[in-house]
This record gives structure tokens, sequence and C-alpha cells, in this order.
């Protein structure tokens, strides 16, 4: 770990973004294939729609993200809230990974001298630190619909990703060397 302010956010963003990621694959495990693709109403979302977007948005935002806008041309937005009869598990969860891929390789390469240089993002200026909170701020915010969605449609089979509800004492009273606290980084709480 670094004891460069610029290095030591870098670090951590990678950090959250890995803890985000995780939390939300941890809810995923828990939806069998059909349960991916299930909207409660009309006006929202399944896992598999938002699973869509956040990959779409990650590859957008993140390729070439110090030389060129992270609204690609090539992306179409609209289509990620749009999912065929025909797309499975194994397509999602491609795009997914792909999607983080492009994430962890993009920071890996940044140097603690990036962070206060400037992209863009439909054409607005934003230093590398704003572009990375604003991105980490979005996939937070699905992460939590995610583990919503399946804590919702799992009700009573759910297994907590977290301290489970009426065992917060007791995980206290824990030597922090016996704790088994859920994934490292963001929890749901």
């Amino acid at each position: 770990m670094t004891t460069d302010p610029a290095g030591h956010y870098v670090d951590e963003v990678r950090r959250q973004f890995r803890g985000h990621k995780r939390l939300a694959e941890g809810a995923i495990a828990q939806l069998n294939d059909e349960e991916l693709f299930i909207t409660p109403d009309p006006e929202s979302n399944s896992v598999a729609i938002l699973m869509k977007h956040m990959a779409g948005n990650m590859r957008s935002r993140f390729r070439d993200f110090l030389t060129t806008d992270g609204e690609k041309p090539d992306r179409h937005r609209d289509q990620e809230f749009e999912i065929s009869s025909s797309t499975t598990r194994a397509d999602l969860m491609g795009a997914w990974e792909a999607g983080w891929e492009q994430i962890f390789s993009t920071i890996a390469a940044l140097k603690p001298e990036d962070v206060m240089r400037t992209v863009t993002i439909r054409g607005e200026p934003h230093t590398v630190l704003q572009a990375l909170n604003r991105a980490l701020a979005h996939y937070a915010q699905h992460t939590g619909q995610i583990v919503f969605l399946a804590k919702h449609i799992r009700s009573g089979e759910w297994k907590s990703l977290s301290i489970p509800r009426g065992q917060s004492e007791e995980f206290n009273r824990q030597p922090m060397t016996e704790r088994k606290p859920g994934p490292s980084g963001p929890r749901a709480e």
C-alpha cells in the first residue's frame, strides 16, 4: 500500500469496486437462471437488465479511459434495458466479467499523477478522481438494486451477504481474529 494520497486513492477505489463486484455476485449466485429475469413490475429492472446495463456502462466508460470520451459512439444505452428471450446466464456473465475486467485493467494502469488528469463523459470534463467516484456511486446503486431484488426473490431462502439479521451483537462479541464477515469491501447492511 502506498503512502502517496493519490496512490492510496487508486488502491482504495480498486478495493471498493472489487467489493461491489463480490457483493453483487453473492446475490446473483443465489438466483436460478429463471429468477435472473424476473421483473417485479413494468417499470422495474430485472437482475439481468441491471447486469447488462452495468456491463455496457463499464465497457463504455473504461475503454480508452484517459484518451476518449466515456460515452463511446458504439454504446447503445437504451438497448441495455432490453433483454432478448435468447439471452442466457452465460451471456450475462460473459459481459459482466468483461466489464469488470475493463475497470480493473484500467485502474491497474493508472499512476498517482493521473488522478487529477481531465477526462470527459458525454463531453463534460471530470478529473479522473471525479470520474472514478461517479462510476463507483453508479455501480453501488445498481449493486444495491441487485441485492434487493435477489433478496426479495429468494425470500426465506436468502443467505445473508453480511451479518445476518439478529446476529449483530453475537458478531461484535467475537474476537476480531475469529470474525467471519461478509465479502471484503461494501456490505449489504
